[in-house]
């Protein structure tokens, strides 16, 4: 019997070591007892300590401790559940969960006013908000956990929470829980194990650029740089996980592109969210999932209908092409652009800079948002520089990567490729100017104002009134 003791104590001393809450009350009464029942069957073996009722006492104490640690391990666990209650949110501090909750009402009042639908949730979202760990470096940054279990359907995302979180991440993370409530809010049977249906990633990607708020010339523009248009089908079948930056904004745009399609078309908001809701029972084939959805996409003009989509939107980003010089100055104003360095007491660096040593992810960060700003000018750019300047934006892309190898070389052959060019425009232009000037037979009328204020400035002489001079002006009206 004093087994069962000594061992429950050192349970209870281990625990203790481990930092784990451990009742002080039943390891005081355990360590009494434990000393009583030694000292009762030191002195009295038999009469006065009876074995059943210490096995009583025994496994009574083990409970109870046992519940003990486990209501004193809840009420440490603090949590923050939504205004709409859909949200239970653990983890991170206060501000933390009130932020996540603010954003993930904000993401599914959007979503609720595109389908211009009233908020009916069934199944409540947990969503758990862990630090990041640096001796894990391996957890995702988020994930998502669909399963059945005994009293219902259990939905889960884990987010790992830092400084340098990425908020649209966050916000395309939320909206999949979303989605997947609404896929699955009538399909509460499914078996245990079974493999869930999420919603395709161009149908998020194109909720999330359709919400307000958003930069919709930034996916207009990133459209405007390739003449080619991407097939429907071609493009459904594209995995935007495995697309570099700026791939992932021309899915984008081809998904807000698609999303605004359906959405215009004839009663496209309720033919949308019933597709949503039909999604658990979706096949493999995208495009025939779409076109049953929207018959308008079911003809033989659906390539004409996309195609002239894709075109609509180009067009309403379209300007006028800037010239080279006013190409060259603004690609001189990109590369100029300054990154705080690593430790935040060193000079900003430049781009050449920047390339000597591998990125931290605050400096990735941006460089991601450089690369946008490198598209944005490419589809306005000088044909001439065009190219020049999609180098630029794929070698920006490699830092944001951490792949800084043999990019400060060819940023150096760039810029003396820069410079020929520039002389070789310099030569051309004046070339230009001298024919103007020398050999064309008409005049342009480009420098007319010019000669016009010249004429004008230059003092005229003083009409004479002799009689010679009335001769030949009458002599001159004459002949």
């Amino acid at each position: 019997m004093r087994f069962v003791f000594i061992s429950l104590l050192l349970v209870l001393k281990i625990r203790r070591w481990k930092r784990l809450r451990v009742s002080p009350f039943f390891e005081r009464k355990l360590a009494i007892v434990l000393a009583t029942a030694w000292l009762a069957q030191l002195f009295w073996p038999q009469p006065v300590v009876n074995i059943e009722i210490l096995r009583i006492f025994a496994a009574t104490s083990f409970v109870l401790s046992i519940f003990a640690l486990d209501s004193g391990a809840a009420t440490s666990v603090e949590r923050s559940v939504s205004p709409s209650g859909q949200f239970i949110i653990y983890g991170g501090d206060a501000a933390w969960r009130g932020a996540v909750s603010a954003l993930a009402e904000r993401t599914k009042a959007n979503l609720l006013a595109v389908l211009r639908r009233r908020d009916q949730w069934v199944t409540a979202a947990v969503i758990n908000l862990q630090p990041r760990a640096a001796n894990l470096p391996e957890i995702p940054a988020a994930a998502l956990r669909f399963s059945q279990t005994g009293s219902g359907l259990k939905l889960q995302l884990d987010l790992t929470i830092s400084g340098e979180m990425n908020l649209g991440a966050m916000e395309r993370e939320l909206l999949r829980v979303i989605l997947l409530e609404m896929i699955y809010r009538n399909q509460t049977a499914i078996p245990s194990g079974e493999a869930y249906v999420e919603a395709p990633d161009w149908l998020v990607e194109g909720l999330l650029a359709l919400t307000p708020n958003r930069d919709c010339l930034l996916l207009a523009n990133s459209l405007a740089v390739s003449e080619r248009i991407t097939p429907l089908d071609e493009f459904l079948r594209e995995r935007p996980e495995l697309l570099d930056s700026a791939g992932r904004l021309f899915y984008r745009a081809y998904s807000f592109a698609l999303v605004q399609l359906v959405v215009e078309s004839a009663d496209g908001r309720a033919r949308l969210g019933s597709y949503i809701d039909n999604l658990a029972f979706a096949s493999n084939d995208l495009l025939a999932d779409l076109q049953a959805a929207f018959p308008q996409l079911a003809g033989n003009d659906l390539g004409k209908i996309w195609e002239s989509m894709i075109a609509s939107m180009k067009r309403s980003a379209r300007t006028d092409l800037l010239t080279f010089s006013q190409t060259d100055e603004k690609l001189d104003q990109l590369l100029q652009t300054k990154f705080s360095p690593a430790d935040g007491r060193d000079k900003s660096l430049s781009l050449e800079g920047l390339c000597q040593k591998k990125p931290t992810p605050m400096q990735r960060m941006a460089l991601r948002k450089f690369t946008q700003e490198f598209m944005l000018l490419a589809a306005h750019a000088n044909p001439i520089l065009r190219s020049i300047i999609q180098d630029y934006q794929q070698l920006v892309a490699q830092l944001a990567l951490g792949k800084n190898r043999a990019v400060g070389a060819r940023l150096t052959e760039l810029k003396t490729l820069r410079a020929r060019l520039s002389d070789r425009m310099t030569e051309i232009d004046d070339y230009l100017n001298w024919f103007e000037a020398t050999q064309l037979s008409t005049r342009s009328g480009l420098f007319e104002g010019f000669l016009n204020t010249s004429s004008a400035a230059s003092p005229s002489a003083a009409h004479r009134k002799d009689a010679f001079s009335a001769y030949l002006d009458a002599m001159e009206e004459q002949f």
